[in-house]
Protein backbone atom coordinates (compact mmCIF):
# COMPACT_ATOMS: atom_id res chain seq x y z
CA UNK A 1 0.00 0.00 0.00
CA UNK A 2 3.06 2.40 1.12
CA UNK A 3 5.63 1.47 -1.72
CA UNK A 4 8.43 0.00 0.44
CA UNK A 5 6.83 0.42 3.28
CA UNK A 6 4.72 -2.34 3.50
CA UNK A 7 5.15 -4.65 7.04
CA UNK A 8 7.31 -1.56 8.61
CA UNK A 9 4.83 1.05 9.43
CA UNK A 10 4.46 4.74 7.91
CA UNK A 11 6.98 6.99 7.34
CA UNK A 12 9.37 7.55 9.42
CA UNK A 13 10.11 6.52 13.13
CA UNK A 14 11.71 7.28 16.10
CA UNK A 15 14.22 4.78 17.42
CA UNK A 16 15.75 5.18 20.60
CA UNK A 17 18.64 7.31 19.24
CA UNK A 18 16.45 9.60 17.07
CA UNK A 19 14.93 9.63 14.27
CA UNK A 20 15.02 7.00 12.06
CA UNK A 21 14.43 6.96 8.02
CA UNK A 22 11.51 4.57 6.64
CA UNK A 23 14.17 2.25 6.05
CA UNK A 24 15.48 1.67 9.36
CA UNK A 25 18.47 3.74 9.35
CA UNK A 26 19.72 6.94 11.25
CA UNK A 27 18.53 10.14 9.48
CA UNK A 28 21.07 12.77 8.48
CA UNK A 29 23.12 14.59 10.94
CA UNK A 30 21.41 17.51 10.65
CA UNK A 31 17.85 16.51 11.14
CA UNK A 32 18.80 15.13 14.29
CA UNK A 33 20.34 18.38 14.83
CA UNK A 34 17.61 20.38 14.43
CA UNK A 35 14.88 18.37 16.26
CA UNK A 36 16.53 17.23 20.18
CA UNK A 37 13.10 15.33 20.82
CA UNK A 38 10.56 13.44 18.70
CA UNK A 39 8.24 15.76 20.36
CA UNK A 40 10.26 18.71 18.77
CA UNK A 41 8.99 16.88 14.91
CA UNK A 42 5.54 17.61 15.97
CA UNK A 43 2.75 20.02 13.96
CA UNK A 44 1.85 23.18 16.64
CA UNK A 45 -1.02 22.01 18.31
CA UNK A 46 -2.84 25.41 17.38
CA UNK A 47 -2.41 24.24 13.96
CA UNK A 48 -3.77 20.91 14.59
CA UNK A 49 -6.67 21.98 17.06
CA UNK A 50 -8.01 24.33 14.00
CA UNK A 51 -7.54 22.12 10.95
CA UNK A 52 -9.79 19.52 13.27
CA UNK A 53 -12.42 22.06 13.82
CA UNK A 54 -12.69 22.64 10.62
CA UNK A 55 -12.72 19.08 9.05
CA UNK A 56 -15.22 18.54 12.24
CA UNK A 57 -19.17 19.22 12.30
CA UNK A 58 -20.10 21.92 15.05
CA UNK A 59 -20.85 20.30 17.99
CA UNK A 60 -18.63 17.81 17.98
CA UNK A 61 -15.48 17.34 20.24
CA UNK A 62 -11.87 15.74 20.04
CA UNK A 63 -10.31 14.22 23.20
CA UNK A 64 -6.92 15.35 23.57
CA UNK A 65 -5.39 11.99 23.14
CA UNK A 66 -7.18 12.14 19.48
CA UNK A 67 -5.42 15.76 18.72
CA UNK A 68 -2.11 14.40 19.97
CA UNK A 69 -3.09 11.23 17.75
CA UNK A 70 -3.69 13.43 14.50
CA UNK A 71 -0.77 15.48 15.49
CA UNK A 72 1.79 12.48 15.29
CA UNK A 73 0.13 10.76 12.06
CA UNK A 74 0.31 14.48 10.25
CA UNK A 75 3.84 14.88 11.32
CA UNK A 76 4.56 11.41 10.25
CA UNK A 77 2.85 11.89 7.12
CA UNK A 78 4.79 15.00 6.79
CA UNK A 79 8.30 13.63 7.23
CA UNK A 80 7.44 10.54 4.97
CA UNK A 81 5.99 12.82 2.08
CA UNK A 82 9.29 14.71 2.00
CA UNK A 83 11.43 11.97 2.61
CA UNK A 84 9.72 10.62 -0.87
CA UNK A 85 9.75 14.19 -2.59
CA UNK A 86 13.69 14.69 -1.56
CA UNK A 87 14.14 10.80 -3.28
CA UNK A 88 12.77 12.70 -6.51
CA UNK A 89 14.94 15.82 -5.98
CA UNK A 90 18.08 13.36 -5.29
CA UNK A 91 17.47 11.36 -8.74
CA UNK A 92 17.30 14.59 -10.57
CA UNK A 93 20.79 15.81 -9.01
CA UNK A 94 18.92 18.57 -7.19
CA UNK A 95 19.47 19.64 -3.40
CA UNK A 96 16.07 22.05 -3.76
CA UNK A 97 12.25 19.72 -3.41
CA UNK A 98 9.93 21.94 -5.91
CA UNK A 99 6.25 21.25 -6.50
CA UNK A 100 6.21 18.48 -8.98
CA UNK A 101 8.98 16.60 -6.58
CA UNK A 102 5.80 16.41 -4.23
CA UNK A 103 3.11 15.58 -6.43
CA UNK A 104 5.60 12.22 -7.45
CA UNK A 105 5.81 11.56 -4.11
CA UNK A 106 2.71 11.65 -3.50
CA UNK A 107 2.04 9.39 -6.82
CA UNK A 108 4.45 7.22 -5.28
CA UNK A 109 2.90 6.79 -2.08
CA UNK A 110 -0.23 5.76 -3.28
CA UNK A 111 -2.12 9.12 -2.55
CA UNK A 112 -3.67 9.84 -6.32
CA UNK A 113 -6.52 11.11 -5.02
CA UNK A 114 -4.88 13.99 -3.59
CA UNK A 115 -2.67 14.82 -6.56
CA UNK A 116 -5.77 16.76 -8.50
CA UNK A 117 -6.20 18.90 -5.43
CA UNK A 118 -2.57 20.01 -5.04
CA UNK A 119 -2.30 20.84 -8.63
CA UNK A 120 -5.49 23.12 -7.99
CA UNK A 121 -4.25 24.72 -4.48
CA UNK A 122 -0.40 25.22 -6.26
CA UNK A 123 -2.71 27.20 -9.53
CA UNK A 124 -4.42 28.96 -6.87
CA UNK A 125 -0.71 30.11 -5.42
CA UNK A 126 1.32 30.68 -8.02
CA UNK A 127 -1.88 33.03 -9.35
CA UNK A 128 -1.54 34.86 -5.97
CA UNK A 129 2.18 35.38 -6.12
CA UNK A 130 1.68 36.82 -9.77
CA UNK A 131 -0.57 39.23 -8.82
CA UNK A 132 1.56 40.14 -6.01
CA UNK A 133 4.57 40.72 -8.15
CA UNK A 134 2.40 42.65 -10.75
CA UNK A 135 1.44 44.84 -8.06
CA UNK A 136 4.90 45.35 -6.72
CA UNK A 137 6.02 46.23 -10.07
CA UNK A 138 2.57 48.71 -10.46
CA UNK A 139 3.91 49.87 -7.29
CA UNK A 140 7.21 50.58 -8.14
CA UNK A 141 6.41 52.00 -11.68
CA UNK A 142 4.10 54.10 -9.95
CA UNK A 143 6.65 55.24 -7.19
CA UNK A 144 9.36 55.66 -9.93
CA UNK A 145 7.02 58.10 -12.41
CA UNK A 146 6.09 60.18 -8.86
CA UNK A 147 9.83 60.36 -8.26
CA UNK A 148 10.30 61.62 -12.14
CA UNK A 149 7.22 64.14 -11.61
CA UNK A 150 8.53 65.19 -8.76
CA UNK A 151 11.95 65.55 -10.32
CA UNK A 152 10.62 67.54 -13.10
CA UNK A 153 8.94 69.61 -10.83
CA UNK A 154 11.77 70.50 -9.03
CA UNK A 155 13.92 71.00 -12.33
CA UNK A 156 11.09 73.29 -13.23
CA UNK A 157 10.87 75.25 -10.31
CA UNK A 158 14.65 75.54 -10.72
CA UNK A 159 14.39 77.26 -14.29
CA UNK A 160 11.28 79.28 -12.39
CA UNK A 161 13.56 81.03 -9.96
CA UNK A 162 16.65 81.37 -12.48
CA UNK A 163 14.37 83.41 -14.90
CA UNK A 164 13.13 85.41 -11.79
CA UNK A 165 16.79 86.26 -11.38
CA UNK A 166 17.76 87.17 -14.67
CA UNK A 167 14.57 89.22 -14.93
CA UNK A 168 15.37 90.85 -12.04
CA UNK A 169 18.69 91.07 -13.00
CA UNK A 170 17.98 92.64 -16.62
CA UNK A 171 15.34 95.11 -14.60
CA UNK A 172 18.56 96.10 -12.56
CA UNK A 173 20.66 97.42 -15.26
CA UNK A 174 18.24 98.53 -17.21
CA UNK A 175 17.64 101.19 -14.32
CA UNK A 176 21.52 101.56 -14.17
Amino acid sequence: MLGGLRGQGLGARFGSRGLLSACGRPAPSRCSEMAERPEDLNLPNAVITRIIKEALPDGVNISKEARSAISRAASVFVLYATSCANNFAVKGKRKTLNAGDVLSAMEEMEFQRFIAPLKESLEVYRREQKGKKEARKDKDKKADSEEQDKSREEENDEDDERMEEEEQNDDEEVDN
